[in-house]
């Protein structure tokens, strides 16, 4: 009998935004006709990570800020020649995938070529706030986990007691948080300020543990309000990461997770306006204060975009997750719950039923307006194609 496997974020975080999505793109295989999503989050991972090699093996300066032009516009058409061959082309407006003056404009403001569109202003914010702190600190890049998680009530779906959880940690990092030297370091300074994260700390030093790991993953998505699936399965996500690592031979006790939300470092007007609502509701954990609360405030949707302290948008941009070994067994819970709903899912499906019946969907308007199923789940909001 074949053991099912599932990714964290390609099966279990999609299926928890939302099912019958999921099973359309993930189990169906179908191509999305509007893929921003997915080709921003590989673009960043990529850009990222090529970054990284770059400066490890100083094809690139040692020292920060790059420049745009020069250092990481080389990065960024690496990586998207990389998505090409993959299917993966530049959504409209997103990204410049072009070099010099020439006959094509595609979704820039004119032939005159190069443009820093969104898409690579978030990379160089990303490489030129995070990644200067971020690099030195690096152990392990793009760290493939993967172990085997046994849940008995499988057995009357598939016939096996287990299924096999998969995951990439995009940075591994062994620093000594409470002894390192790096003053000036803005990942080790946020560390050190959280105190539940010194707790774990101290608790593993007290039982005899003097090596620790920190996990970084990179969003490419702004930082999701309080309460909402996104933000519990990201924590969930990062716990699972560390029980993964764990299981790898020999492998250090993992302290804290960071997950860094890189739209934060340049927010769209959609941003703007998702996070004006949180601050209202008082929905999110980042809220501004002083000047960026009075510019957030007196903005009116639709204007010109308020100008936010770029420490603001730093301290958004980045999320500590103390690993605490109860809140791992809670994470595996869930996952386990999440894995046997899909299950139950692909069973209900094989008796004929109907698809849209067998998978749960979930109504988000930032998600539906971007699938290309929005008429087939809601013909009376999608009578016409949102653009």
């Amino acid at each position: 009998m074949k053991v099912p496997e599932y990714s964290i974020t390609g099966d279990i975080l999609s299926f928890i935004n939302c099912g019958l999505q999921y099973r359309y793109y993930n189990r169906g295989k179908l191509i999305p006709s509007r893929q921003i999503q997915r080709w921003f989050g590989e673009f960043i991972h990529g850009v990222m990570e090529e970054a990284y090699l770059w400066w490890k093996t100083s094809k690139a300066p040692r020292n920060f800020p790059w420049g745009w032009r020069e250092h990481i516009r080389p990065i960024e058409l690496t990586v998207s020649e990389r998505l090409k061959s993959k299917g993966l082309t530049p959504p409209f407006r997103i990204f410049c995938p072009y070099e010099g003056h020439n006959n094509m404009q595609g979704g820039c403001p004119d032939t005159n070529h190069p443009h820093k569109l969104i898409a690579s202003e978030r990379a160089e914010l990303a490489i030129n706030v995070w990644g200067q702190h971020l690099f030195p600190l690096i152990t392990d890049a793009e760290v493939r986990l993967r172990a085997n998680k046994g849940m008995e009530k499988l057995k009357n779906l598939r016939g096996v007691d287990y299924y096999q959880i998969t995951g990439v940690a995009d940075v591994i990092s062994s620093i000594k948080i409470d002894e390192a030297q790096q003053e000036d370091n803005e990942i080790v300074k946020f560390l050190r300020e959280n105190e539940e994260v010194n707790r774990v700390i101290r608790e593993l030093k007290s039982s005899g543990e003097e090596d620790y790991e920190v996990l970084v993953d990179y969003k490419g998505m702004r930082r999701p309000p309080l309460q909402s699936k996104t933000w519990e399965a990201h924590e969930w996500q990062i716990l699972t990461y560390a029980w993964l690592r764990e299981k790898q031979i020999g492998k250090r006790k993992v302290t804290a997770g960071i997950l860094i939300y890189i739209n934060e470092l340049a927010p769209s007007k959609e941003d703007m306006e998702q996070l004006y609502d949180e601050v209202s509701s008082e929905s999110t954990d980042v809220a501004p204060t002083g000047e960026d609360m009075q510019a957030l405030l007196n903005w009116r949707k639709g204007g010109r975009l308020p100008i936010l302290s770029e420490e603001y948008k730093k301290k958004r941009s980045i999320r500590i997750i103390p690993i605490h070994y109860d809140a791992i067994e809670k994470a595996l819970k869930e996952f386990d719950a999440v894995v046997l709903e899909i299950e139950k899912c692909i069973k209900e499906e094989a008796k004929k039923v109907n698809i849209k019946e067998a998978w749960p969907h979930n109504f988000e308007k930032r998600n539906c307006d971007i699938c290309d199923f929005n008429i087939h789940c809601y013909p009376d909001k999608y009578s016409v194609k949102v653009p």
